[in-house]
């Protein structure tokens, strides 16, 4: 599967109207960027689009429950945003810099984004408070480093972490967050993401206990969501944009039970393009889905051939991103994706990580 997503990355072809960047752009008001989220969780608004019918439903996602039924499974990320934006100094100069954590490397090492970069080099040390700092061993591009983190051990890395780090919000949403629990999920377990699945916000635990008594199993994977979910396609052929890497887990359990349902011909409803970005990454050469730990770089753009997801809930995503390309490919047409996406914005959908949601069936 690996060699795969790497052939999908390397491919050098040319750029037809689906694997042009600029096919993927819709306009979109500014103040249609949701700021904060709805309360509660499930009052936000929810646009069901049938790919066989080509009907549209305006919808509160309260209402997911009518949608869904008895036998469906439905997957959810359970990963946890970590604490991941950290403001420090140089220790030589006092200059402030900004550190956002992107993947663990080992107990000490991790990969980050700093800025400003230009103020970095090999061998800079950053200082947060007297009990942890961290050591440049590597400067990439883009503000990408490798760190070295030195922290008095008489507590752990994530008890310093909570003391010093603040949660990571996109860069589009201005305001502060009141509640840090709004950018979790209800059953975020894992710690290890930079950014929350953002689909999986509008759940509370009322409404999955009622998605439960209707006989919908409800199944838990996990892909820590990396700063790269932001990173947007710069290429305009689609096929030279270099996906991020992000690690995910499948249990054994996990992978029989799906795979038990789509024998039974059952559907299985993924909460999020990252539990899609899991299913889809963990499919073997017999359409079986496999237990593993390991990292994905799936790059799930048109046309291509969902082996696992029969049905998405997913936020409305940036123009251009891999997420739309994604949500696209799902929905099998560019020109009715970008009409939903026109239609959502004619009757003021929010848009983004706290804004509303899509159910794609």
């Amino acid at each position: 599967m690996e060699n795969e997503e790497t052939k999908i990355i390397n491919q050098k072809q040319p750029a037809n109207r689906e694997l042009l960047r600029s096919t993927y752009f819709y306009d979109l008001p500014q103040e249609q960027i949701a700021q904060t989220p709805i309360e509660p969780r499930d009052h936000s608004r929810l646009l069901c689009f049938n790919r066989a019918s080509g009907a549209i439903q305006h919808k509160h996602f309260y209402d997911i429950i009518d949608f869904l039924r008895a036998g469906d499974v439905l997957v959810v990320n359970n990963t946890k945003v970590l604490p991941a934006r950290l403001f420090g100094f140089k220790a030589k100069t006092g200059a402030k810099i900004e550190i956002l954590l992107q993947k663990r490397i080992d107990l000490h090492n991790w990969e980050v984004i700093a800025k400003p970069a230009k103020r970095l080099d090999d061998g800079t040390e950053i200082v947060f408070n007297q009990n942890i700092h961290c050591r440049v061993t590597e400067k990439g591009d883009y503000g990408a480093c490798k760190v070295e983190f030195v922290y008095d051990d008489s507590k752990t890395f994530e008890e310093h972490l909570m003391e010093i780090g603040t949660v990571p919000l996109p860069p589009y949403i201005k305001e502060k967050l009141k509640n840090a629990d709004r950018y979790q999920t209800v059953y975020a377990k894992v710690e290890g993401s930079s950014a929350a699945p953002t689909a999986g916000l509008h759940f509370t635990p009322e409404l999955l206990e009622k998605i439960r008594n209707k006989g919908v199993e409800i199944l838990e994977v996990l892909l820590h969501v990396g700063l790269g979910t932001f990173r947007p396609v710069k290429e305009e052929n689609i096929l030279n944009h270099e996906m991020h890497s992000e690690y995910f887990e499948i249990t054994q359990d996990v992978a029989d039970k799906i795979n038990k349902a789509k024998r039974e011909h059952r559907r299985v409803i993924a909460v999020g393009t990252t539990s899609v970005r899991v299913l889809e990454s963990g499919v073997d050469e017999n359409v079986l889905l496999v237990p593993q730990k390991r990292e994905t770089k799936i790059f799930i753009y048109p046309p291509y051939n969902f082996k696992m997801v029969d049905a998405l809930i997913t936020n409305f995503h940036l123009p251009e991103s891999t997420l739309i390309m994604l949500v696209s490919a799902f929905i099998g047409d560019i020109d009715k994706t970008l009409d939903l996406y026109k239609t959502a914005v004619k009757e003021k959908y929010r848009f983004f990580s706290f804004g509303d949601a899509m159910f794609i069936e």
